[in-house]
């Protein structure tokens, strides 16, 4: 087995902290919203100029109006300002934020990050991705373990190495995947490590769908 969708951004939502300011991502990361703890003061920001955002609408209550960077829908909050991109970006580039949850195509076991570009293909550019990683506290990935091709085969995401284009060197603290939670040492010589296994999966099953190495701490 491994976690779905919605259990890998419950997990990614353990890290987060009351008083916190935290950005999301576009894809799985976006479905964090839905797993905040109940109690917990969490500030969601978007790169768009949007500060306190609430869970996606349900079907038939969506307003076309409010949107996240990744023009997803979804649900203002008493509590929500608005502002120009140019303050949004200026809260990331200060320090502001606390915890960047984002997707990953590549992950090196160095904490490189490659999320915003496969040569060859159509991109309409990084977008914030740069800024976050560069200017955010902290970064959590979620991304699926391994890439599907299209014959059928599988490429591995946790590298040695990332062999895209990078959005930031020694940027990822913490990843985690349909498979298990890794933690990385990105400024220092601990590397990549495993301290968490999905229900149902082996240390075997991580082992054989993973480049890079690591070491296992699990509890």
């Amino acid at each position: 087995m491994a976690w779905t969708r919605d259990e890998m951004a419950a997990r990614a939502a353990r890290e987060l902290q009351d008083g916190f300011y935290v950005n999301l991502g576009i894809g799985i990361p976006t479905l964090v919203s839905n797993f905040i703890p109940e109690g917990m003061s969490v500030q969601l920001q978007s790169e768009n100029g949007m500060l306190g955002m609430g869970p996606f609408p349900y079907e038939g209550e969506e307003d076309a109006d409010l949107i996240n960077a990744g023009k997803q829908t979804i649900t203002a909050l008493p509590t929500t300002s608005y502002f120009s991109s140019a303050d949004s970006f200026g809260m990331i580039r200060g320090g502001h934020i606390n915890l960047s949850i984002l997707g990953a195509m590549q992950v090196a076991e160095n904490g490189d990050l490659a999320n915003w570009m496969i040569p060859g293909k159509m991109v309409k550019g990084m977008g914030g991705a740069m800024d976050l990683v560069a200017g955010v506290k902290r970064v959590v990935v979620v991304m699926e373990h391994v890439a599907k091709n299209k014959d059928g085969s599988e490429s591995a995401k946790l590298l040695k190495a990332c062999d895209l284009p990078l959005t930031g060197t020694r940027v990822v603290d913490m990843v985690i995947t349909d498979l298990g939670v890794f933690t990385i040492d990105k400024r220092g010589e601990g590397g990549m490590r495993l301290i968490e296994l999905a229900e149902g999966v082996t240390e075997a099953d991580i082992r054989a769908r993973t480049e890079a190495d690591y070491t296992v701490a699990l509890a």
